[in-house]
């Protein structure tokens, strides 16, 4: 009876699914696709807490509001820090895809990472359900990321998957549609912003932005020695004089600044092969292991684990919009994959 009443909502509903990041939020719309992608970043205004912007128009404005203009980043580590402001993001997101002929309230399935509490995870499904959606779903972020990179997870085989976020970095071992092994670190691609920008502190007493430091990551940021030498211009506010300044960087000094959080991800990665069983270990060694999320995209990264490994590394297609088309794929095939739901 509730798979038919299910079925029949979800024919006058647009039904969603969510990777609900800390760096950025994807949402994806059962038969039609990812149909948003933007920065995790709202603006508000401090007196009366209204929503001025939210997404890339927020993001652009960060560092940059007066002092009665607040630019903040709702979520931390992969959970919430700010109920108030997520649930006004989330909102804001759902009524950007929904489309308007539909009057009834979407199902959501929104993917979480596996390391946060039942608090946690109460405040995600709060914060979405005053968001306006009849009901809530929860997927871990390592299943949704391997079923969005094809992974055969429902057979009796050893997936590692390693899906680095903004907030955390999740290391698990799937098979038959359940979790196997899983570790969930907070040492993802925020944290390596951060290593980068007080490594320029330190190093050139430069003060730079949290997402000039993002840029700079992505421009000549590596794990691994590369082929040829990359430089980039980097902007920011002399500590000694006061006075705007740039400098030149190079991979090398960027890959020096990041090895802390690397190794960190390397370590997990060397536990859960540790932790589990002689069969599984084989598996992996034969299938490789499978990187996703937007620290997938850090250059050398999977030469790194591999050296240190022994192990065949692969990125995911794709490897930022994993865990949306995963969870979309979980609303899509709902019948077959609705047991990889936890709650």
């Amino acid at each position: 009876m509730n798979r038919l009443l299910d079925k029949f909502l979800g024919a006058f509903s647009s039904d969603l699914a969510m990777d609900l990041g800390t760096a950025n939020t994807l949402v994806y719309v059962k038969g039609r696709g990812i149909m948003l992608n933007e920065p995790s970043v709202v603006v508000l205004a401090k007196d009366s807490g209204k929503l001025l912007a939210i997404g890339a128009k927020a993001k652009a404005m960060y560092g940059k509001t007066p002092s009665k203009f607040e630019a903040i980043r709702p979520m931390k580590d992969g959970v919430i820090a700010d109920f108030d402001s997520t649930s006004k993001m989330i909102s804001y997101f759902i009524n950007a895809v929904k489309p308007q002929r539909f009057a009834l309230k979407p199902k959501i399935v929104i993917g979480i990472p596996t390391g946060i509490t039942q608090v946690e995870k109460k405040a995600v499904i709060d914060s979405a359900l005053s968001a306006g959606v009849r009901e809530v779903h929860l997927l871990e972020e390592p299943m949704a990321a391997a079923i969005g990179a094809r992974m055969p997870v429902s057979e009796s085989t050893g997936n590692l998957i390693v899906d680095i976020g903004g907030g955390t970095t999740e290391v698990a071992i799937i098979s038959l549609n359940a979790t196997a092994y899983s570790e969930s670190i907070r040492v993802a691609g925020d944290e390596i912003d951060e290593t980068i920008a007080r490594f320029i502190r330190s190093a050139f007493n430069l003060e730079i932005g949290i997402f000039e430091a993002e840029k700079v990551k992505m421009t000549i940021g590596s794990a691994h020695p590369l082929d040829r030498r990359i430089t980039t211009k980097v902007f920011g506010r002399d500590l000694v004089g006061g006075l705007p300044r740039s400098i030149k960087l190079s991979d090398e000094d960027i890959r020096e600044a990041m090895d802390e959080p690397v190794r960190a991800i390397c370590d997990s990665i060397r536990r859960a092969l540790e932790k589990t069983t002689p069969e599984f270990a084989e598996d992996i060694s034969n299938r490789g292991i499978v990187l996703a999320g937007g620290g997938a995209l850090i250059k050398g990264l999977g030469a790194r684990i591999a050296k240190e490994l022994t192990i065949p590394v692969y990125r995911a297609k794709d490897p930022l919009t994993a865990v949306a088309r995963g969870a979309g794929r979980v609303l899509e095939e709902w019948d077959q994959l609705r047991k990889v739901i936890i709650n």
